[in-house]
């Protein structure tokens, strides 16, 4: 007997997991917002473009509109938060690490059921993939700092746990 009636069946995908949906959401987010950034076109055509053009059966849509309407709509308000931070000035960021430090202050800042830690470690693993080499290094630094004052009493809790 051949292994041919295997191949014919339908191979089941994995359910993706909401962290791997969520990560996905990140990634979409930030793509959108460097290309927010770099073109200035309107953010509702630059989702309603990602929203067409890519596959997001596998990603938190919700967070991934939040992310881009959040982050688009503070943005002043989010690059004078982290800016108190950074060691230059935030037209001379590198446009990937602004746009990944828009997505974490904005996480730290306005979603309080993501853990700091999750938001500075979701950002840092963006710039690893995204940004310049040690880009991830300098904005673990900048959203470590700004956690401790955006987040001072989770970082307090959880030191006394």
């Amino acid at each position: 007997m051949s292994d041919s009636a295997d191949q014919d069946k339908p191979v089941k995908k994995a359910k993706t997991s909401m962290t791997d949906m969520r990560r996905n959401a990140r990634s979409y987010a930030l793509q959108a917002l460097y290309q927010w950034q770099m073109a200035g076109m309107p953010i509702n055509e630059i989702e309603a473009q990602f929203r067409v053009n890519n596959d997001m059966a596998d990603t938190d849509v919700k967070l991934f509109s939040q992310l881009l309407q959040g982050v688009s709509s503070e943005a002043r308000a989010l690059d004078d938060a982290f800016s108190l931070f950074i060691d230059r000035s935030v037209e001379d960021l590198d446009p990937v690490e602004l746009a990944v430090l828009r997505i974490g202050t904005y996480e730290l800042m306005h979603r309080l059921d993501v853990p700091y830690r999750v938001a500075i470690n979701e950002s840092v693993e963006l710039a690893k993939i995204f940004g310049a080499t040690d880009s991830h290094r300098y904005v673990n630094g900048v959203l470590d700092k700004l956690a401790q004052k955006a987040r001072s009493a989770e970082i307090v809790a959880r030191r006394h746990s």
